[in-house]
């Protein structure tokens, strides 16, 4: 092998390296992305789950509160 072919070898090596990190860089860029998509969604949905949860003790409450009256009433 001469040294111009050990170059020209050398230089597709670092293409082929170029190229890959542009592709390692490309998918980071995207899981990193994707990632605070995620995190976004989560927080939306632990907003709404304790809005949720705060709702259905409410419901309870008002049950529980009419059940209670009612009680009352059939005791009278």
């Amino acid at each position: 092998m001469t040294s111009q072919d050990t170059k020209i070898s050398l230089i597709k090596e670092l293409d082929e390296l170029e190229r890959s990190l542009l592709e390692l860089v490309r998918s980071y860029n995207s899981l990193k992305e994707e990632n605070e998509l995620l995190k976004q969604r989560q927080e939306n949905l632990v907003a709404e789950k304790a809005g949720l949860i705060q709702k259905n003790n409410t419901a309870i409450s008002k049950v529980e509160s009419i059940i209670h009256r009612l009680k009352t009433l059939e005791a009278s």
